[in-house]
């Protein structure tokens, strides 16, 4: 029997926040739940005036805001942390509800969904909120003494994705806020109703402006990231978006940090230890459905691991049950939007089709929810569509390869004009590091995968994107530079 949920009156429609105050909208759209298809709550369509002012008002509460003692601003970000911990019961409802995540736990023993996506966003604010930026001396000597300061570069325009609707939103707000820019933020048109109620909690601690929120499909994010009051865009999403965003940015050589997903490839080595391996394999691949940009993608594995490692992860696939993301115990939820379920079908048909072997798993389950069982999917190559495509959802390929070829794995995982995130599996430190260090990617881990920290860089090569987050570099990407040298 499933716990009592947290329950909150449902807006008939939510509201944007701009200058401190809440804004309607003459048009709205319906937040849809992925796993019972019922409307949650309508959301406004920020007209184009509303943009505007959503930039006006975040351009002028900035100078102030950067004007902060750097401490303070630390102190005001820790008070946005309390917030959402005084709330996060009622954030990973929303979560579950309308991202389609299963509530879930926090701790290793615990699955990730909902509560560890709210617990994420407080932990995210504290780390950040603990970082520093100070002046630096670059070069000092007898005759002169250089000093390279960070200053912000002013209004932030933030576009969030809908795999990880509040932590990601979280990523990119806290970094921008706690370096002295001030942000206007667009959640997506798919999960935009947790977000916005995050950030109506969470500007109890701000100033009026310095966090300011939009809403509705396509046109509006490419209204806010084309403005010419926003000094920097963040984008999270697909490739098309993100090449379209840097091509509008370089007409006015406006800086952008780009993460435009992956197509992460694992390696197991001959000498893995499949028992050990297994379940970080599993979550590598199967965390949030699949729908996370670091997930793996594609598994090589050697010819004599391949069999008994596929009936490892199918076993780990079938045991978990699925269902309503509000009831304890429920491990999967539902893929979040018809879009990307129709995408799985089509990729799973076309595996169909060259001949591949599914495993588990295969077709959508019946009903109003959008529910697609895990399936991993033997027999294909390199060139197969649901190898080279990124599916985005709770589908792996599990390649072969022959045992002993690492130039031949090693060509198969850089091959392809993505590269966010990578693995390899093994038990021999100096040939992990080896292939480790052969892979084109921004992230290379060894015996785990997708697993980021706050104080830990992450960006992609390739296509997957441009500029890094987290940790001081991240911090760095959201100031720009000015030396003061002095001639002594």
């Amino acid at each position: 029997m499933s716990t009592p949920h947290p329950t909150r009156p449902i807006p008939p429609t939510l509201a944007n926040l701009v200058a401190g105050l809440p804004v309607h909208s003459p048009e709205t759209f319906a937040s849809v739940s992925p796993s019972t298809g019922e409307v949650l709550a309508q959301v406004p369509v920020s007209t184009p005036e509303q943009v505007d002012a959503a930039v006006a008002a975040a351009r002028a509460a900035q100078p102030a805001w950067a004007a902060l003692p750097d401490a303070e601003r630390a102190a005001v970000l820790n008070r946005v942390a309390d917030l959402l911990k005084e709330h996060a019961a009622l954030l990973a409802d929303w979560i579950a509800r309308e991202q389609g995540k299963p509530l879930g736990g926090v701790g290793p023993d615990q699955v990730p969904g909902a509560r560890f996506e709210a617990w994420a966003c407080e932990g995210w604010t504290r780390a950040t909120a603990a970082l520093s930026l100070g002046t630096e001396v670059v070069f000092e000597d007898e005759t002169r003494r250089d000093e390279l300061q960070r200053l912000p570069h002013g209004v932030i325009a933030a576009i969030a994705p809908w795999n990880w609707p509040l932590m990601i939103a979280i990523w990119q707000i806290v970094p921008a806020l706690r370096t002295g820019n001030t942000v206007v933020i667009k959640p997506s048109e798919y999960t935009p109703a947790g977000t916005l109620e995050m950030v109506r909690l969470i500007s109890a601690a701000l100033p009026p402006g310095v966090l300011n929120t939009v809403s509705g499909a396509g046109p509006v994010g490419a209204r806010l990231a084309a403005h010419p009051q926003v000094d920097k865009v963040l984008f999270t999403g697909s490739g098309p978006t993100g090449e379209r965003i840097a091509a509008q940015a370089a007409t006015r050589l406006m800086p952008v940090t780009l993460e435009l997903g992956g197509n992460d490839a694992a390696i197991v080595l001959p000498d893995a230890d499949l028992d050990t391996i297994a379940p970080g394999l599993f979550w590598g691949a199967f965390l949030n459905m699949g729908q996370t940009c670091a997930c793996i993608k594609r598994l090589y594995v050697p010819d004599s691991l391949h069999d008994a490692l596929v009936e490892r992860l199918r076993a780990l696939a079938e045991a978990l049950p699925m269902g309503d993301p509000l009831a304890e115990g429920t491990a999967m939820g539902p893929v979040q939007n018809r879009m990307q379920l129709d995408k799985i079908g089509r990729l799973l048909r076309l595996a169909r089709e060259a001949g591949a072997t599914v495993v588990c798993g295969g077709e959508p389950q019946p009903g109003p929810g959008l529910f697609h069982p895990l399936t991993i999917v033997t027999g294909l190559k390199d060139g197969d569509a649901l190898v080279d495509e990124e599916q985005f959802g709770p589908v792996l390929p599990v390649i072969r390869y022959r045992d002993g070829d690492l130039d031949g794995v090693v060509a198969s995982a850089n091959r392809l004009d993505l590269g966010l995130g990578a693995s390899v599996w093994g038990r021999d430190a100096a040939t992990l590091r080896a292939v480790a260090e052969r892979l084109e990617a921004g992230t290379v881990w060894i015996n785990q995968h997708g697993r980021v920290h706050p104080m830990v860089p992450f960006g992609g090569h390739k296509r997957s994107g441009s500029g890094v987050e987290f940790g001081l570099e991240g911090l760095r990407s959201l100031t720009r530079t000015r030396v003061i040298s002095l001639c002594k």
